[in-house]
């Protein structure tokens, strides 16, 4: 009975960490996969490095877009695109 009772902190602290830290970043990525796939030509987005354009061009063989900006057109990475950035915008202008 002694050993389970040592024991019973551990198990808590796993359960919490848990709740607290590892499903609320499977549910981040499940989100940000869900906006990464819902991304076409048209759409205004923001890149991690804080640049914003449009999607013109998707490139699932290279996994890229075309990004037209101020400075012209320039391909990012998909995972280039900031999920948390991108919905600041979309509130912003609404």
């Amino acid at each position: 009975m002694e050993n389970i009772q040592q024991f019973l902190p551990l198990a808590g602290m796993i359960i919490v960490g848990y709740f607290f830290l590892i499903r609320p970043q499977i549910t981040k990525q499940k989100k940000e996969q869900e906006f990464a796939n819902s991304l076409k030509k048209g759409s205004k987005v923001v890149t991690k490095g804080g640049i914003h354009g449009r999607i013109v061009a998707v490139s699932d063989n290279i996994n890229a877009y075309t990004l037209e900006t101020e400075a012209g057109k320039l391909v990012f990475d998909k995972s280039a695109i900031s999920y948390e950035l991108t919905q600041n915008l979309k509130a912003n202008t609404n």
